[in-house]
């Protein structure tokens, strides 16, 4: 569907990168010609995903960025554009999540999630736009959110994730209103389940629950990577340059069946919360 080369000359940014949905799409965007720059706060996955883009033939740069510090993301962000001349993408995936009672949430558990989630990706909102305006130049951000903020339905047992992705939704909504002078579009995907490797374990606590999870979807199965990635080259392509403002639910139909993605932990048994909760404290 997609021509060769669709993305040649761009420039993107993508925090996350390293791992999960975020490598993902940036092994697809590098496949469609745009060069790449990843970050994320441990080097070896980093590294080995631009190794995986080198190696098909693109171009690709990282740099080890704690999104929750601003200095650091001005850092990642100079590095970037020192390697490729410009930047002219952000794809904000950096995100925390994991299972809990909210009575039994400390301050610095929500506090974890809400500084990745929602200050990181205001942090590199905010120094792109910023770099992007001062140049007179256009500009194109990607928010990754999740189906409970999309449908602003929230859920129960991910309460920090679900304050943070909500944020970053209003952030893309009222950004995309604010910056559409300046060229700069915003929007965001709403993935429902993708398993990924180790976030997935702390979103599905047992096999019987997966299997549940499955059995109660509509299609019968969980998202694949490169549909999610098929999707933002998409939406950051000149085919989707009037597209602003909007996000763009991708999970199967699953939250029209039912409101809220891990409402279904209601049937955990204490000791069943008791288990995952202490292997959580362990990693």
């Amino acid at each position: 569907m997609f021509k060769e080369e669709m993305l040649k000359g761009r420039a993107i940014f993508i925090t996350g990168g390293g791992t999960g949905l975020g490598k993902s799409m940036a092994l697809r965007l590098a496949g469609l010609g745009a060069q790449l720059f990843v970050v994320g706060r441990r080097e070896e996955p980093l590294r080995e995903t631009c190794e995986e883009i080198r190696r098909a033939g693109g171009a690709a740069g990282y740099a080890i960025c704690d999104v929750r510090d601003y200095d650091a993301v001005e850092s990642a962000a100079s590095a970037a554009v020192r390697q490729f001349g410009r930047i002219d993408t952000l794809i904000n995936c950096a995100a925390g999540n994991f299972m809990a009672r909210t009575e039994k949430l400390s301050p610095n558990a929500f506090n974890a999630v809400v500084g990745i989630v929602l200050n990181g990706t205001f942090h590199c909102t905010q120094v792109f736009g910023q770099r992007w305006i001062a140049a007179k130049q256009p500009g194109n951000i990607l928010n990754i959110v999740t189906t409970y903020a999309a449908a602003n339905c929230g859920s129960g047992f991910v309460v920090p994730s679900a304050c943070a992705k909500a944020g970053v939704l209003a952030m893309t909504t009222s950004l995309a209103v604010e910056w559409a002078k300046y060229r700069i579009r915003l929007n965001a995907i709403a993935p429902g389940p993708f398993p990924t490797e180790g976030a997935w374990s702390r979103l599905m606590p047992s096999k019987q629950f997966e299997e549940h999870a499955i059995e109660k979807h509509p299609m019968k199965r969980f998202g694949r990577h490169e549909e999610l990635a098929n999707l933002a080259a998409f939406l950051l392509s000149d085919m989707a340059e009037y597209i602003n403002g909007e996000c763009v639910v991708i999970d199967g139909a699953q939250w029209l069946r039912g409101a809220g993605e891990f409402n279904d932990l209601l049937v955990l048994s204490e000791s069943a919360w008791e288990a995952m909760e202490a292997a959580r404290v362990k990693k």
